[in-house]
């Protein structure tokens, strides 16, 4: 039987992890590490954060762009005027391009950088009319309700 690797998947999206959750424990896949590293945390029922690990990188170095349903972050290390002698250099501050596909609704709210992490906030919006509504039963004799399709507007 052949096993497939939905960790390229599972690490570049964000809303669907729940498919993915099922996905990857049925096929048993394992991540692989890549540069920079980051982790995808979900902070609320319909909140996520995605850390990155940036050190070395100040905020005119890196640039955040969501289109359609793409968020892509970029870091490219302007050459300092005076370069360092390294005797040992393990900290990377290399050029990346990281790309994340988004679900549904979901938008960037927020970004910062402290202590060499880049942290970007998430918030799934999910439309009133896609949002589950209490339908009423009505039972013999009772006068069947009816069912506005948009909510009332209170005049004030």
């Amino acid at each position: 039987m052949r096993t497939f690797d939905l960790a390229p998947l599972y690490r570049s999206t964000i809303g669907f992890d729940r498919l993915f959750s099922l996905l990857d424990q049925s096929a048993g896949a394992e991540s692989t590490p890549s540069y920079p590293p980051y982790n995808i945390e979900r902070t609320g029922e319909n909140a996520y954060r995605i850390s990155i690990a940036v050190a070395g990188f100040t905020g005119e170095d890196l640039s955040i762009e969501a289109r359609e349903q793409s968020l892509t972050v970029r870091g490219d290390k302007r050459p300092d005027q005076a370069k360092p002698e390294f005797l040992y250099q393990g900290i990377a501050a290399r050029a990346f391009e990281r790309r994340f596909q988004l679900a549904d609704h979901v938008v960037v709210q927020g970004a910062r950088l402290e202590h060499g992490l880049l942290h970007i906030d998430l918030v799934r919006q999910i439309p009133e009319a896609m949002k589950p509504r209490t339908i009423p039963i009505s039972t013999t004799g009772d006068t069947p309700k009816t069912i506005d399709a948009a909510p009332e507007k209170v005049a004030a």
